[in-house]
């Protein structure tokens, strides 16, 4: 469709002011709108009577509501249809009037007295050259450019009735949002040429902030006269005969018909004309697809900034539905009140960012807001990503409620893409995603993917009834970032927006979201260009340079971090942060406001002398985003601690303790902070806003409970373990949340529920277990550990070390007796299983996670073989996975360079991170850093940050990567091996990381480094078969040879402290000494050994006979015979035992397959990987 057939498109419906005409005349009676200020002073009462310490309180339900449908409280204002086609008669005569020159008995004028005249003379005359200056078909040049009539409301009755009367006078609307700084409204006004500004004279409280007796300084400070009106007077006054024709059968047609100002990339704030024809198709297929009916109610909470405001009221409006209004500024002050008016006034349809379902969704799943679920049928989410972790919660949380994930921006009507929730399911089943889609093209629009990549990946441009006008500069319309005629094969529109963001393509058709290349971000829906702060700052006189940039923290929310160079006169640097605080609040809006101000000498530069943002991001990454450990504060100090986050989040130099977080200036994003930092949720601060309250909430076990215990069992049964340790605010508050959480899940496992998939198993229940195996035997000790190869283990809070793993795990088995191995169970992977497996002990439970060449990862029970989950990654995965040291999420790599961080209790991909070649190095967690590194086949080393989502240092190594680096904490060094022979060493105490040193081994390194932790001494294992100790110097300390080469790393182990040992494929296992390398013994099995060795340190051996300094060692040849050798652990090079009595095969069991992968053994169980496509669990016997 070419671009004078979009402008010739016919829609069911003509224009907006028509269709509430006829929706008005239908249904006059019918209340239309409700200012909910009788049930606002409920909620507002019920909260004053409730306790201080946050306890919950009592709103009305579906039982204590009025019967009428909908509900009405005593104290509520309601508005029929009738009401509100009156009001907009009267009004739209007035501003008729007003517009063409007359006057009004509360029109306030400004000192100039022929502004109208003077105004209309210079559009007029530009008017031409206006429409000249975009290139248009002969069909739709008769169009006219509207006067600009500016609405400066919240939310209300009276907005609702001015938008209706401009739109009816054929002219265009502004919202002027009354949050916004006095300094950006008078610019606004004064780019965007008002003819006239609407205000409140008198509100339905009488206590709202935004009536113009308090806002004379719109007159005063500008050029624009201001037009009071009042709900109550319109409809009282007597109706006048409008002789105005319908604005859709003028002559000409107007360009646009509403102007909504959004921030720009250049420094200055962007109006954009969005159309007529761009409403009203938005609206017609929302209502064709998600129909409203009489008996709706929508809430019209969204501020006027943002422009899914319109389809709030517009869509309930002219579907004749109630649309019921909340006091705006009781929303401000706790926003946790949305969900009071959703179960007060049966919400059926509601508009949110998904940051304010994730606020409010511990609410939402009280048992006391449960009528919600069936009240509340459409949920319409827009504005920011919608991550797979939030919709999955929302999806158990509303099980009745229909979800969309929206997509679009100003320019594009707000919505241009949809994607319905319910069909999330079984695109997870074919993808691997970590947010939810953004869907198909609405109705008469369309999507195109441009770029190398295309059609599947590219930047995504718009076309159809969606896009805008253009952008206003008056006296012109300016055209949009279009394609010039861009030519798709199969595309309906000619002229398509160029939207800067980026997306795929899957084969349904769906996009998903990729992100942007350029510093536009959203942060609560709202659209910020970083560069329009930086101008601000710039016009600082005590500013010599800024850069503004975000950073995402905790995967919940977007901080703004302002790095400013100030000038060398300038005063006192805190000080200084305070004036420009104060200086940015005068001009921006507070959501614009950055988080932190950051003062510094300069700022870095590319070598194209471009600000580094990349360098400048990781310069000051682990201050602003570590949280604090409260529960190991001690109580004097809290309130220290507790106005000092405030403190930071509001940017003020000091806070009192009953200093109001929420009067001082706190709004949702600042809340956030706060909640973040002390690991708290939202609701304990709303209730608690002072220092003093929170530390008494905090200090109190009732009110931890009663406010976030939701949230905390939830998000246990959800991620498969307790709260994380930022949560726990005392330890006699742990004990009682410990035990009332493990009420509800003793064994602190998988929520998901079991399923029985491809595995075979030879455990049977009936079996007799022995009381020496706690792995066969349910513990009340509660545990948190992980096991790979290489005897590598990480210990988790709930361990208190290792001593409480080694009580879980511990067996004891005879030293004489038949031994044999014997299959418990084994599990179908699809195709060879070579990665080694990952050993997670929860609770009393126990999870194997897993790999395989057929793409698949899976997390099986490592009891009974049961598949907990399994998903589908990019590629085959030949690496061993890791754990993030909170418990919550699995690390993994993948032959197409992915490294995927994956939900613990379901498999899903939270997020992933692609490097430039294959990844079978396993991941190490830097607990320390909140960084996860990783090598690839590209040669780097990567840093990935796991709670910001990013990767913030990448290290050259001259050589592919396939073995794990090493860290040595004490030191805070790290040392890494590449395939060319060189061995790195970085300084990671501080960013940016330093390089120490590089040794040439002078031949490749395939295996993982181990650390001696008594020295840190670094052990390298080369394909030459060569064996080298080194220094944390970079020095060699000894170096010997084996009798082949060395695929694997070395195994260091607790009950061999002594020792080091090595496979190699020679077909022998050898051990080193420690300190000298010399030979304590060697054992041959004959076969090629590509894995690495696995010391069993929980099984002793007991017998009269026995040495009971005798460990177990498990190794696997390439053939696929796993054996367990008995080795003397007191044994040393001068010790008096033969080499051949110091090790001796102990047992020994042949697979079908060869394997390749390194065995974990603990308690007498053997977990390993097979190439004949299964993973097994073998279990050590003697009779």
């Amino acid at each position: 469709m070419a671009a004078d057939e979009v402008a010739e498109c016919r829609l069911p419906a003509c224009c907006i002011s028509h269709e509430f005409y006829k929706a008005a005349s239908k249904c006059p009676d019918k209340i239309a709108v409700i200012h909910a200020a009788g049930f606002s002073r409920i909620t507002r009462d019920s909260a004053a009577c409730s306790q201080p310490d946050g306890g919950s309180t009592k709103f009305a339900t579906a039982e204590t509501a009025p019967s009428s449908r909908p509900p009405l409280y005593d104290g509520d204002e309601c508005f029929t249809f009738s009401d509100m086609l009156s009001a907009v008669e009267n009004l739209s005569w007035r501003l008729r009037r007003v517009l063409d020159g007359e006057d009004d008995p509360h029109l306030i004028k400004p000192q100039s007295v022929d502004i109208f005249r003077e105004k209309s003379l210079h559009v007029s005359e530009n008017l031409q050259s206006s429409s000249q200056s975009i290139e248009q078909p002969t069909k739709i040049r008769n169009m006219r450019t509207p006067k600009v009539v500016g609405i400066y409301m919240e939310p209300s009755v009276e907005y609702i009735v001015a938008v209706f009367s401009v739109l009816r006078c054929g002219e265009a609307f502004m919202p002027l949002d009354p949050a916004w700084p006095k300094a950006r409204i008078q610019s606004l006004v004064s780019y965007s040429k008002a003819d006239l500004v609407i205000g409140i004279n008198t509100s339905i409280e009488g206590n709202c902030f935004h009536k113009l007796d308090s806002s004379k300084w719109l007159v005063d400070e500008g050029s624009c006269p201001v037009l009071s009106v009042s709900m109550k007077k319109n409809i009282k006054e007597q109706s006048h005969s409008l002789i105005l024709g319908w604005p859709c059968e003028s002559e000409s047609l107007r360009s646009f018909c509403y102007l909504m100002y959004t921030s720009g990339s250049t420094g200055k704030p962007k109006g954009v004309c969005g159309t007529e024809i761009g409403l009203l198709n938005r609206l017609l297929w929302m209502q064709d697809m998600y129909p409203l009916h009489e008996g709706d109610a929508v809430l019209f909470k969204t501020a006027i900034s943002f422009i899914d405001h319109m389809q709030e009221f517009l869509g309930a409006v002219l579907s004749t539905c109630t649309l019921v209004i909340p006091p705006f500024n009781q929303l401000k002050e706790n926003i946790f009140y949305i969900v009071d008016f959703l179960q007060g006034y049966f919400i059926s349809r509601l508009v949110a960012v998904p940051s304010l379902m994730r606020a409010i969704l511990p609410s939402l799943r009280s048992p006391c807001f449960a009528a919600i679920q069936y009240s509340l049928k459409l949920l319409v989410l827009s504005g920011e990503v919608l991550h797979l972790p939030l919709c999955d919660m929302l999806l158990k949380s509303l099980p009745q409620t229909s979800i969309l994930n929206l997509y679009g921006s100003t320019e594009v009507t707000g919505d241009c893409t949809y994607f319905d929730c319910k069909r999330l399911s079984p695109v997870l089943e074919k993808e691997v995603l970590s947010s939810v889609p953004i869907g198909l093209p609405v109705s008469n629009c369309d999507m195109v993917l441009v770029g190398e990549n295309a059609p599947y990946e590219g930047e995504i441009y718009v076309g159809g009834l969606c896009v805008a006008a253009g952008y206003f500069q008056h006296p012109y319309l300016m055209p949009l970032d279009l394609s010039s005629e861009h030519d798709v094969s199969g595309c309906r529109f000619q002229h398509y927006f160029k939207t800067g963001d980026f997306a795929r393509k899957l084969p349904s058709g769906d996009l998903v979201f990729l992100g942007r290349k350029d510093r536009t971000i959203k942060v609560s829906g709202h659209r910020i260009a970083l560069e329009e702060i930086e101008c601000v700052f710039w016009d600082h006189p005590d500013v010599a340079d800024a850069a503004v940039l975000s950073r995402e923290v905790d995967g919940e929310f977007l901080l703004l971090e302002a790095h400013v160079v100030i000038e060398k006169s300038a005063k006192d640097a805190e000080l200084l942060k305070t004036s420009l605080r104060n200086w940015l609040l005068g001009k921006l809006p507070r959501i614009m406001i950055p988080n932190r101000i950051l003062l510094t000498e300069s700022l870095p530069l590319t070598s194209s002398g471009k600000v580094d943002f990349l360098s400048l991001a990781a310069s000051t990454l682990t201050d602003q985003q570590s949280k604090i450990d409260i529960g190991e504060i001690p109580q004097d100090h809290l309130i220290q601690v507790i106005r000092k986050v405030f403190s930071d989040a509001l940017m003020v130099e000091k806070v009192s303790v009953d200093d109001d977080f929420f009067m001082m200036g706190g709004n949702s994003i600042s809340a956030a902070y706060v909640s973040f930092k002390l690991g708290i949720h939202m609701t304990l601060l709303y209730a608690n806003p002072t220092p003093l309250r929170l530390q008494m909430a905090l200090l109190s076990p009732r009110s931890y409970i009663d406010t976030d215990i939701d949230l905390v069992a939830e998000s246990r049964s959800l991620e498969g373990g307790l709260a994380p340790k930022e949560s726990r605010i005392a330890s006699t508050l742990v004990d009682k949340t410990r035990k009332i959480l493990v009420q509800a899940d003793s064994d602190g496992g998988i929520y998901n529920p079991f399923k029985k998939s491809k595995t075979e198993s030879n455990a049977c229940s009936s079996e007799k277990l022995r009381p020496t195996n706690s792995l066969r035997n349910p513990t009340t000790l509660q545990t948190e550990c992980s096991f790979s190869r290489c005897n590598k283990s990480t210990h988790g809070r709930q361990c208190g070390g290792s001593h409480l793993c080694n009580r879980v795990w511990s067996n004891i088995i005879p030293g004489v007796g038949k031994r044999f191995m014997r299959e418990l169970w084994k599990v179908d992977m699809g195709s060879c299983v070579d990665a080694s497996p990952l050993v997670v002990s929860r609770g009393s439970n126990i999870y194997l996670f897993i790999g395989s060449h057929s793409h698949k990862f899976a997390c099986i029970d490592g009891k009974s073989g049961i598949v907990h989950w399994e998903t589908k990654l990019e590629g085959r995965v030949e690496c061993s996975a890791a754990i993030l040291d909170d418990f919550s999420q699995i690390v993994v790599g993948c032959y197409e360079g992915n490294i995927y961080f994956l939900n613990f209790s379901k498999g899903n991909v939270s997020w992933s991170f692609r490097t430039n070649g294959e990844v079978k190095s396993q991941p190490v967690v830097d607990k320390c850093r909140h960084l996860v590194w990783c090598g690839s086949y590209d040669h780097n080393l990567y840093a990935i940050h796991y709670q910001s989502y990013c990767c913030i240092y990448k290290l050259p190594c001259g050589g592919s990567i396939f073995g794990s680096p090493a860290i040595n904490e004490m030191q805070q060094k790290l040392f890494v091996a590449s395939t060319n022979g060189h061995v790195t060493a970085l300084e990671i105490k501080n960013m940016p990381f330093k390089k120490l040193w590089k040794q040439d081994l002078g031949a490749p390194v395939f295996g993982s480094l181990s650390l001696n932790n008594s020295d840190g001494n670094i052990i390298c294992c080369l394909v030459d078969g060569t064996v080298v100790v080194l220094s944390t110097c970079g020095s060699i300390v000894w170096k010997v040879s084996t009798d082949g080469p060395i695929f694997a790393g070395p195994c260091l182990s607790q009950a061999l402290p002594s020792q080091v040992l090595i496979c190699s494929r020679d077909g022998s296992i050898y051990s080193f000494e420690m300190a000298t390398g010399n030979l304590i013994w060697k054992h041959v099995v004959g076969h090629p050994i590509t894995s690495s060795p696995y010391v069993d340190e929980n099984t002793q051996l007991m017998s009269n006979n026995s040495n009971s300094s005798d460990r177990l060692i498990c190794i696997c040849d390439s053939s696929g015979s796993i054996y367990v050798l008995r080795v003397d652990s007191s044994s040393t090079r001068n010790s008096k035992r033969n080499m051949e009595d110091r090790v001796e095969e102990f047992a020994r069991l042949d697979l079908e397959g060869d394997i390749f992968s390194s065995p974990v053994m603990i308690g007498g169980r053997i977990f390993v990987g097979c190439r004949d496509d299964h993973v097994y669990c073998i279990k050590l016997d003697v009779d």
